[in-house]
């Protein structure tokens, strides 16, 4: 119990704190003067001296001042007494003369009292005593009665919890600030519901406090607050919040400086969270000393952290043994690394191990990852249920995963299910799968609503068909008027384009015939050959029409044999037709052979007519 009183009060650092008007008795003289009035009767005197040496830890000094003082009626000595009596063991009567101080209107008294009662389980007295406390100003007092509220869940907490803050009560402001964040982090999706307008992005500090009406205030701005005045004051936890919250914002500096205030003095997950922040910028050496610190403080998270470093760098044993560290630390990532760790070095018994014993412990990701690992040997009834359990536990690559089980038996509404459901949470493969799905339904709206999702997301394929469908959409382009400017390009040209820069080989044909169409060879023939060498037969082809009527026939016809090797019977065709214009004859027939095997059926025909001709004019 800490020593209180109204003329030597202990506050939570420890330390008495003297009242302005009463001077520093310190000083070995300023002691001795309160000595020789104590020795002549002065009571205020015999309460200070008193309070000096229970602080000295002098008890039996004390004691007997504190007394004398207290049959005089000295309420702050009283107090002080029943602190002394606490220290030596003797709690009831403490209270007893906490009560006697309190009566005469003792705050700290009243503070004491009540924490003595609450320590017996006795709340309905507790609570009146601190309410005494805190209703005369008391911080601790304040503290102490929001907490009791807080426990039996009353509303009235959040009152008192701001009054101590108000007053400079750090573990006050700390716990005020974690209560707006709940609500805050409640009240967010209901404001979601309520509004379809963005919120304004805060992009300053002045956002912040260029606010004058505190009525406009969120909980978010208010928990800010008072995270910030408790980190001020040194609380740890408090920097560690605000650390994440301006971090979340794109304030990295200042993000930083509370996440390194908070790691000095001990907090582990400020630790762990500078270390990812240095990092992101690039700094691994100062990362891992911080991810160092907080793992051997017990930070599985920052174990985790390190055992991804290493295994980045090819230390697979050291980054196994972080990460068993991590797990046992209780992180149950560090089984599913375990796991990731097993499966690259194909150690496949061991990677099941430790992915069943996180996916056991229910990370979804883990049981996703076994139920890939059954698959891959063979047991697809297995994997199912492990599908199942992560897709229901949130993992979206499960939901996805099950969808493609499901196709892979022909079960193609099972499967349209699961893709969907992973198309909602933003899978963009899935979407590719859906749009897809409703393209062959013939639901066009549908289609594209998924297909722009995916291809947004990053997928070529769904950026190429989004372009298709558009195209398909538009109507015939009108031949280009001499001296008119170049109409822009459509959407789905747009589209196109951007499937073609990320390596789609029809759609890098389709925007080479589109710049051949507005007479732009150069562009044309660049996504030809980009094509072409993909491996694109189209591309080839293209690309040797192209440059054969820019009187390169030559190398048009190394293109075109790269097509009909790649079983391209219009490029055999145009082999066939090549070598005959030249008189080879037997290598025009061996390339039309090629075609009429090739097909299409018009070219079939086209080159069986060239064979037969050719024949005759070998044999004539």
């Amino acid at each position: 119990m800490d020593v209180m009183g109204d003329k030597a009060t202990l506050l939570e650092t420890g330390r008495f704190v003297q009242p302005a008007d009463r001077e520093d008795p310190g000083a070995a003289a300023e002691e001795m003067r309160h000595r020789l009035a104590a020795e002549a009767g002065d009571v205020d005197a015999m309460s200070v001296l008193g309070s000096l040496l229970l602080r000295r830890g002098d008890l039996d000094g004390a004691e007997s001042l504190l007394r004398a003082a207290t049959a005089e009626g000295d309420r702050a000595a009283a107090n002080n007494l029943g602190v002394l009596l606490h220290q030596r063991g003797y709690a009831d009567e403490a209270a007893g003369w906490w009560r006697v101080a309190a009566v005469a209107g003792s705050a700290a008294a009243a503070h004491a009292l009540g924490r003595h009662h609450r320590e017996r389980g006795d709340e309905p007295a507790a609570e009146y005593w601190l309410r005494q406390s805190a209703e005369q100003g008391h911080t601790l007092g304040a503290y102490a009665l929001a907490d009791l509220l807080e426990h039996r869940g009353d509303v009235g907490a959040e009152r008192w919890l701001r009054a101590a803050a108000e007053r400079g009560h750090r573990e006050a402001a700390y716990r005020l600030a974690r209560a707006l964040d709940r609500r805050a982090t409640a009240e967010r999706p209901e404001r979601a519901e309520r509004s379809t307008a963005a919120p304004r992005r805060r992009t300053d500090r002045s956002d912040r406090t260029d606010r004058t009406d505190d009525a406009a205030r969120t909980p978010a701005d208010e928990a800010e607050q008072w995270y910030r005045q408790a980190a001020a004051r040194g609380h740890r936890r408090a920097a560690l919040h605000l650390g994440a919250i301006l971090e979340r914002r794109g304030e990295l500096k200042e993000a930083g400086r509370w996440y390194l205030n908070s790691a000095k003095d001990g907090e582990s997950r400020a630790a762990c969270a500078l270390g990812f922040l240095l990092r992101d910028a690039g700094d691994e050496e100062s990362a891992a000393v911080w991810w160092l610190k907080a793992a051997q403080d017990g930070d599985g998270n920052a174990a985790n952290a390190l055992g991804a470093l290493h295994a980045e760098r090819g230390e697979t044993q050291t980054a196994e043994r972080w990460y068993r560290a991590a797990m046992d630390a209780g992180d149950v990532n560090g089984a599913y690394n375990l796991g990731l760790l097993c499966a690259e070095q194909g150690r496949t018994a061991h990677a099941d191990q430790w992915y069943r014993r996180a996916a056991y412990a229910g990370h979804r990701e883990a049981a996703n990852a076994l139920a890939v690992l059954l698959l891959q040997g063979g047991d697809a009834a297995g994997a199912e249920p492990w599908f199942s359990k992560a897709a229901e536990a949130g993992s979206v690559d499960a939901a996805f995963n099950l969808g493609i089980l499901y196709a892979s038996r022909d079960d193609e509404a099972a499967a349209l299910r699961w893709y969907e459901r992973a198309a909602a949470d933003g899978h963009t493969d899935a979407a590719l799968q859906v749009g897809t799905a409703r393209l062959r339904e013939g639901d066009e709206q549908e289609a594209e609503r998924h297909l722009r999702c995916a291809a947004g997301g990053g997928s070529a394929e769904a950026a190429y068909r989004l372009g298709t469908l558009l195209d398909a959409r538009r109507p015939p382009a009108e031949a280009p008027v001499l001296g008119e400017p170049a109409a822009e390009k459509t959407e789905c040209e747009e589209w196109y384009e951007r499937a073609a820069e990320m390596g789609h080989r029809r759609a890098q044909v389709r925007v080479g015939m589109l710049a051949s169409a507005r007479g732009d060879v150069v562009e044309a023939a660049r996504w030809y050959r980009k094509a072409a060498e993909a491996g694109s037969r189209n591309g080839a082809f293209n690309l040797g029409l192209l440059l054969a009527r820019e009187g390169s026939e030559p190398e048009a016809a190394l293109w075109w044999t790269r097509a009909a090797d790649a079983g391209h019977g219009r490029a055999a065709l145009r082999l066939a037709l090549l070598y005959a214009r030249r008189g080879q004859l037997a290598q025009g027939q061996r390339w039309a052979s090629r075609a009429v095997d090739l097909g299409p059926a018009e070219v079939a025909e086209r080159a069986g007519r060239l064979r037969e001709a050719l024949r005759q004019e070998l044999t004539a």
